[in-house]
């Protein structure tokens, strides 16, 4: 960003493209007995994303859209269930912008018809945001926000209360699926004081849930603000397993920001659906054995369980196809106001107000962090020098590290607005520093916490929390595991559309000549590569390490004997313990400046 191109006195709207997306190849939806529309880590997105047409749906569209899909589930007497698993907070200006913070978004956002919902980690960051979440949301959506291994400190007794309620047991409007849900968080570290977050080993323990996974329900939902590969969910999946051992159990993750399926066992799958309401997760169940239908005696002869997963894009047109309607059918009363208020929102909080221009699109994944198009290179080489300065120690060497995991959003080309500042970082953390570091023991730094994974181990941080939320994905981005074992058919590849050049065989092009491939996700997963709902062109993904460093105020020819250590308070401790190893045992009497 070059400070010249703005004054801070131009208003004007972000340069976006239409908000109806583009005319892209689609997958078809394969509907079950059982269907889920599913989001997770929209982190505030709720307007959209303003200059990506692919994801440009706002709220008021998906409630649109799960009012079309409801009616389309009633009229073939099927069920179908929205989920929401967390992380609806720090990201966007329309929360972050306001004072309080989620002024508008807690309205927004309780006008989808949400059954089952959780927590994220980022509404307990602060003691004040796990408060709303209790007083606002939890109320808002009472009898379907579950908390199973959350607490929350009450602040009139004092007193440590489930957060909500631990599970919950209801039946399906159409079908009749005797369904029991649960709602967990991983095992989150990094908690203000008015909440505990129950790791999971110690939750399948307790009686209430030892009971609950007893009851004689048709399927178990385990919603979790949890990465898909992570071992929590693995350890909830095994207890159920070994009081339910052909009981079929649905999944819903984040906490990642990936599009990811995972096949557990043979009538066991999960689905995560990526970040920031660029996508709606689709899944659903074909072969439920319901007690209510009497099909079976013995649930035990259920072996035909079938299982359909998408990723859909978050935009109008692609809700249009799979709801089966047009721009004059699709928009309802109650998502046009929905969008309204989202309108009013950003106007009230000034998002669109321009900084200036980014004279070139600064990539978070898409470049190499070290490249020219990184947004990480702009930090170390002119941000960073830019900032860390104190008076009084201006002639002083100084390292600088930034955790990758502050910087959440790309930059594009255009107009930089205030909204902009939250996308890209949303966090409130100052920067401290140790002064007077020998720089033999400062240049270590880095790579311990880039490397040194084990060094943290005896301890309860881990470096993932330094860095981007990919990396609790628990797979390589770049190539997705397959994992073995029984699997769950697969069902609906009959009904996609067939695409020329891809494998799928064949089709008309002259059909399609105005369609073209948007760059965007090539997701991979258990079940394959055919989860996308759009067929995109692949973008480029490279892995960022957990810190970046900038050496600053260098001497031309030799290393500083000494530097000030400069870093982001919210990796304190973690600098402290490397600092440790580092200098095999850190004098005592060495501060952190405030």
């Amino acid at each position: 960003m070059e400070r010249s191109l703005g004054n801070g006195t131009r208003r004007s709207r972000p340069s976006s493209p239409a908000r109806r997306g583009l005319k892209a190849e689609l997958r078809d939806l394969a509907w079950g007995q059982l269907n889920f529309l599913h989001t997770t880590d929209t982190h505030g997105w709720h307007a959209g994303h303003l200059q990506e047409a692919q994801y440009s749906a706002d709220w008021g569209d998906y409630v649109s859209f799960a009012h079309h899909m409801r009616k389309k589930a009633d009229d073939n007497n099927v069920d179908l269930l929205v989920i929401d698993t967390g992380d609806r907070v720090e990201g966007n200006g329309l929360y972050d912008a306001s004072n309080p913070k989620g002024l508008f978004t807690y309205d927004i956002f309780k006008e989808q018809n949400v059954d089952i919902i959780c927590s994220g980690n980022h509404e307990l960051y602060r003691s004040e945001t796990a408060e709303r979440e209790v007083t606002h949301n939890i109320p808002n959506f009472k009898g379907r926000y579950l908390a199973s291994n959350l607490d929350y400190i009450n602040p009139k007794t004092g007193e440590q209360e489930p957060m909500a309620q631990r599970y919950r047991r209801f039946k399906t409007k159409n079908q009749g699926i005797d369904i029991v849900a649960f709602g967990f968080l991983f095992d989150f570290t990094g908690n203000d004081k008015n909440t505990v977050v129950i790791p999971a080993r110690q939750v399948i323990k307790e009686e209430w849930f030892q009971n609950a996974i007893r009851e004689d329900a048709d399927v178990f939902i385990i919603i979790g603000h949890v990465g898909l590969r992570m071992e929590e969910l693995k350890l909830i999946h095994r207890a159920i397993r070994q009081a339910n051992w052909n009981s079929p159990i649905l999944v819903f993750a984040g906490h990642a920001h990936v599009r990811d399926a995972v096949n557990f066992d043979a009538k066991a799958a999960g689905i995560a659906s990526g970040r920031y309401f660029e996508t709606i997760g689709w899944m659903s169940v074909e072969g439920l054995k319901t007690k209510e239908k009497n099909e079976v005696e013995d649930r035990a002869l259920n072996a035909g369980l079938k299982f359909h997963r998408r990723y859909i894009d978050n935009n109008v047109l692609g809700m249009y196809h799979h709801s089966g309607l047009d721009g004059e059918t699709f928009p309802t009363e109650h998502g046009r106001n929905v969008s309204a208020a989202i309108s009013r929102a950003r106007k009230v909080l000034d998002l669109d107000y321009k900084y200036g221009c980014a004279p070139k699109t600064l990539w978070l994944t898409r470049a190499a962090h070290d490249g020219e198009d990184s947004i990480f290179t702009w930090l170390n080489e002119t941000v960073l020098p830019d900032v860390v300065t104190k008076k009084g120690r201006e002639e002083n060497a100084r390292v600088a590290i930034f955790n990758t995991g502050g910087i959440r959003f790309d930059i594009f080309k255009g107009a930089f607005t205030r909204d902009s500042t939250y996308l890209v970082s949303p966090f409130i953390s100052t920067l401290k520093y140790i002064p007077d570091v020998p720089y033999d023991v400062a240049r270590k730094v880095i790579t311990i916490l880039n490397s040194g994974g084990h060094i943290f181990s005896g301890s309860d941080l881990d470096p993932r929390y330094m860095a981007l939320p990919q990396k609790w994905a628990g797979k390589d981005l770049r190539q997705a595991p397959t994992m073995p074992g029984p699997r769950l058919e697969l069902r609906g590849d009959s009904e996609q559309i067939r695409l020329s050049g891809d494998g799928e065989g064949s089709r008309d092009k002259d059909k399609d000549k105005d369609k073209v491939r948007t760059e965007g996700y090539t997701t991979e997963d258990d079940f394959g590569k055919d989860g996308d709902d759009t067929v995109h062109a692949p973008v480029p993904y490279f892995n960022v390490p957990n810190c970046i460093q900038s050496e600053i105020g260098f001497p031309e020819k030799d290393d500083p004997e000494k530097v000030d250590l400069v870093f982001i308070e919210f990796i304190t401790p973690f600098i402290l313990q490397a600092l440790t190893f580092a200098g095999g045992i850190w004098p005592q009497g060495r501060r952190v400046v405030l």
